[in-house]
């Protein structure tokens, strides 16, 4: 299936995969990634490079949003292949080497299988390996205090809850808001359009999570660009409202 690569602002890309995004954030020659989406999507990552006239060896970093296997499927190859290194938060290096894993469990799955969409993206998950471990045996904890120095100067912001280290990073002169699963539009699983939450066993500590869209709305944004779903313009904090409103 070809990737859907959508400019979102000048330099700034929204992909999608396989039921997931990524974003591509170019300063001239070099790219910044944020997230890899699946195992299985990693042609189409390649191919989201060469669409915006890039290649993996002018990727300057990976920062992962959380280590979930939908959103690191590529890092540890890029690493090895091409010496390009994956930052995360502090508290999801551990969680990107597998040292622990917070992410739902099949039992979680079979529990709600009865959900429409479940069964089948289930099957999907399987399709494009997501069900395999796929750690980064390095990954770096990004530097701490202010704009990152790569392209786009993403600023991480420490959003907890779907994971302990679970990070959004904001583009402050563009006023875009990268949401991760902190922060969706849509989902296989949902049956519902425009900001949310993702269904609860998703999500490792759902009130922190809660707590964490006030941390969001709080960023100066009109532009969502979430790991699940299309891009969504218009002022981040009602968004953020909008998901804890349909979250109670």
């Amino acid at each position: 299936m070809p990737v859907d690569v959508t400019q979102v602002a000048d330099d700034t890309y929204l992909v999608h995969g396989h039921d997931t995004n990524w974003v591509i954030l170019k300063d001239g020659d070099a790219v910044a990634l944020v997230d890899t989406g699946y195992p299985g999507d990693r042609p189409g990552l390649l191919e989201s490079l060469a669409a915006v006239g890039s290649s993996p060896d002018a990727v300057a970093a990976v920062l992962i949003t959380h280590a979930h296997n939908d959103h690191l499927g590529s890092a540890e190859y890029l690493r090895t292949a091409h010496g390009t290194p994956v930052y995360l938060h502090p508290a999801e290096v551990p969680h990107a080497r597998r040292e622990f894993l917070q992410q739902a469990r099949v039992s979680d799955v079979v529990r709600n299988a009865w959900r429409p969409g479940v069964l089948s993206w289930a099957l999907h998950v399987k399709r494009v390996d997501g069900l395999t471990s796929h750690p980064v045996t390095a990954p770096e904890p990004f530097p701490a205090g202010g704009p990152l120095d790569l392209p786009g100067r993403p600023v991480p912001v420490h959003t907890p809850g779907h994971t302990d280290g679970h990070c959004v990073y904001h583009l402050p002169g563009a006023g875009i808001v990268i949401s991760g699963d902190a922060l969706v539009t849509g989902h296989a699983i949902s049956r519902a359009e425009g900001p949310q939450m993702l269904r609860d066993f998703f999500h490792h500590d759902r009130a922190r999570a809660l707590d964490s869209l006030e941390l969001i709305g709080a960023l100066d944004g009109d532009t969502l660009l979430p790991g699940h779903g299309p891009v969504h313009h218009g002022p981040v904090r009602a968004a953020a409202d909008l998901a804890r409103e349909r979250a109670s």
